[in-house]
C-alpha cells in the first residue's frame, strides 16, 4: 500500500496497496506523447511517481514465480541508482548524475533492494543502497518517505524488508540514539480501546495519527521482520490476538493483526475504502500481512475474494497490481497462474520486455507492444491538506478517487 515525497507532508508508506506517494495523480496518467518510455521499463503509464517501485515489484514477483526477468529490465532498474546509493521514484535521464534536486526516497530504494537482492549478482548495488538507508535512519529508529520526514509505518516496514533481504538484522541497525526500527514501530500503534490497536497514519498538518489499514499491514510486516514476499506459514493461528500495550515489536504486530481481522470482519473478506467502494489494493496488502502473522484462514478467504474481484483493478493498476496479487497468492498457497481463472504471471510478463525464459508467443516485448493493462502508481501519496490511506507499497488504501495498486 503508501505516501510519496513532499516536505510538506508526512509520508506514510510501500508492501505491496498500501505500496505510497506526493500530490494525487490519475491512474490512467500517460507520459507526454513526445516522451518515449524506456524499453526495459514495465508498464506504459507515466513513471514519474512510481517507475522504480513498479519495476522492483514486477521483477521480484517474476523471480518469486521462477521467471528470469529480461536483462534490460534489470539493467534499467540498477541504472536508476544514484551515486549515493539511494533511488528516486524515476529519473528520465539516468546518465545525468543525481544532485540536490533529485528526490531520493526510502520506499523506492527499499523496493529496489528487495528485488535486486532476490535476483542475485547485484551485491555492490544492494550494499550501496543499504548504506544509504542506514545513513537516513531517523533518531527514533524508523524511516520517513524522504530523508528528514517523520517516521511512518509504511516506510519503516518496507525498509525492514530490504534490510532482511540484504542479510541484515534490523534490530542491529540503530540510530545514533541507539534506536532500531523495532523501537520505532510500537510508537505508531494506537490505543486498544479506541482504535483497536491499529497502526496510525499521520495527518500532514497536525501530525495526529489516524487508524489506517494500509499503514497497519505495513507495520505488521515490518514488526514481524518480513518483506514483500511471504511464504505460507507453517504455524497457523486459530484465534484472534488480544490487544495490549505495544511494549515490543511483537506485541505491535499482534495488535495490528487484530485490527486487520476486525476490519475485515465487517465484510467477512475485504476492506472497504472511500464511498463504500471495495479497497482491492488494501485487501491485497492485508492478505500478505495476515499470512505473515499466521492468520492463514482469513488470509485465504480474502485472497479468494481477490481472485474473483481483482481483474479490473489489476488491469488499471498494471505491473505493480499484478505483482501484488502474485505476492498475495504466494502467501496463501494459491496458484498465481490460475488465480480466479487468470494467469497473473503471464499478465505481468506482458507488461514489459519478455523474460529471458519466456515463450515469445506468450509475452510481448516492450519494444513492440505494451499490454493495455499498463497503469500508474503502486505507492500512494499524501498531498498537502489531503490524507490518503495506503499501504506496503506494498500497502494500499482505497481512500482515493480511483484505486491504485
Amino acid at each position: 500500500m503508501n505516501v510519496r515525497r513532499s516536505a510538506a507532508v508526512l509520508a506514510a508508506v510501500a508492501v505491496f496497496g498500501s505500496v505510497a506517494a506526493p500530490a494525487a495523480f490519475a491512474d490512467d496518467a500517460k507520459p507526454s506523447p513526445s516522451t518515449a518510455l524506456p524499453s526495459g521499463l514495465y508498464g506504459k503509464g507515466d513513471p514519474k511517481f512510481d517507475g522504480v517501485f513498479r519495476q522492483s515489484y514486477a521483477l521480484l514477483a517474476q523471480h518469486t514465480e521462477g521467471v528470469k526477468p529480461a536483462t534490460k529490465a534489470v539493467d534499467w532498474l540498477t541504472g536508476q541508482q544514484c551515486a549515493s546509493g539511494g533511488f528516486a521514484a524515476y529519473r528520465a535521464d539516468a546518465s545525468e548524475p543525481c544532485d540536490s534536486k533529485t528526490q531520493v526516497d526510502s520506499n523506492s530504494t527499499a523496493a529496489a533492494v528487495q528485488a535486486l537482492a532476490a535476483l542475485g549478482h547485484q551485491d555492490a548495488t544492494v550494499k550501496k543502497s543499504v548504506q544509504w538507508l542506514k545513513s537516513v535512519q531517523n533518531q527514533d529508529g524508523g524511516w520517513g518517505y524522504n530523508p528528514g520526514l517523520p517516521t511512518d509505518a509504511n516506510s519503516t516496514g518496507i525498509v525492514i524488508g530490504a534490510l532482511v533481504a540484504a542479510g541484515q538484522n534490523p534490530a542491529a541497525v540503530k540510530s545514533q540514539d541507539g534506536k532500531s526500527a523495532y523501537d520505532a514501530l510500537p510508537k505508531l500503534v494506537m490505543d486498544c480501546d479506541k482504535e483497536n490497536g491499529a497502526f496510525g497514519l499521520a495527518d500532514p498538518k497536525s501530525g495526529k495519527l489516524t487508524p489506517n489499514a494500509a499503514a497497519t499491514a505495513a507495520g505488521v510486516l515490518g514488526s514481524l521482520g518480513k518483506g514483500l514476499v511471504v511464504s505460507p506459514p507453517k504455524k497457523r493461528e486459530t484465534s484472534a490476538p488480544k490487544c495490549a500495550k505495544p511494549d515490543t515489536a511483537a506485541q505491535a504486530a499482534s495488535n495490528g493483526t487484530g485490527y486487520l481481522l476486525d476490519t475485515l470482519g465487517k465484510t467477512d473478506d475485504h476492506l472497504i475504502g472511500a464511498s463504500d467502494v471495495p479497497d482491492t489494493g488494501g485487501t491485497t496488502d492485508t492478505v500478505v500481512a495476515l499470512a505473515a502473522a499466521g492468520q492463514q484462514e482469513q488470509a485465504k478467504k480474502s485472497a479468494e475474494w481477490l481472485a474473483k474481484n481483482s481483474a479490473d483493478w489489476a488491469k488499471q493498476g498494471g505491473p505493480a497490481a499484478y505483482a501484488k496479487l502474485i505476492f498475495a497468492a504466494h502467501a496463501t498457497g494459491m496458484d498465481p497462474r490460475d488465480f480466479g481463472g487468470a494467469d497473473l504471471v503471464k499478465q505481468l510478463n506482458a507488461q514489459g520486455p519478455a523474460p529471458q525464459d519466456a515463450d515469445a508467443s506468450a509475452t510481448a516485448d516492450a519494444d513492440e507492444k505494451k499490454d493495455d493493462d499498463g497503469g500508474v502508481s503502486i505507492w500512494w501519496i499524501i498531498g498537502v491538506g489531503m490524507v490518503a490511506g495506503i499501504g506496503i507499497g506494498f500497502l494500499y488504501s482505497g481512500n482515493r478517487k480511483k484505486q491504485q495498486p
